[in-house]
């Protein structure tokens, strides 16, 4: 099996109502995420997926956040954009476009950073 890891970043606001502390103010983070794909046959060229089109792949999803208020988001208008649901919201958007629903290559897990020391990894169980 081969993986493949690759690492985006973008901007956000968020803040986590009913949250007895800091968080449940309005604030913002740099946040980083890191997709990993699996998967166990290479392309003619050798490899599993070209790092240039997974990154576009996960820009797509980065694109619908980046620079926005997380709340007011559809994704997140009745859950708390914490950074536990913004790794499933990431996994489950990406299982949807088409390089992954052929099961050649399927998301293994994301992880999101939202501080240089504090990251949430998800995986779904069963992987």
């Amino acid at each position: 099996m081969y993986y493949l890891t690759i690492t985006v970043e973008f901007e956000a606001a968020h803040r986590l109502p009913d949250y007895p502390g800091k968080c449940n103010r309005l604030h913002g983070h740099n946040w980083k995420v890191e997709v990993t794909i699996a998967g166990s046959r290479l392309n003619s060229l050798g490899m599993l997926m070209d790092f240039r089109e997974l990154k576009a792949e996960v820009n797509t999803v980065v694109d619908r956040l980046d620079h926005y208020y997380l709340n007011e988001l559809e994704a997140f208008a009745t859950i708390n954009p914490t950074a536990e649901h913004i790794a499933k919201y990431f996994y489950d958007e990406l299982c949807n476009r088409t390089s992954f629903t052929d099961n050649a290559i399927r998301i293994d897990s994301v992880q999101v950073w939202e501080s240089p020391k504090s990251a949430v990894l998800y995986r779904p169980s069963g992987l």
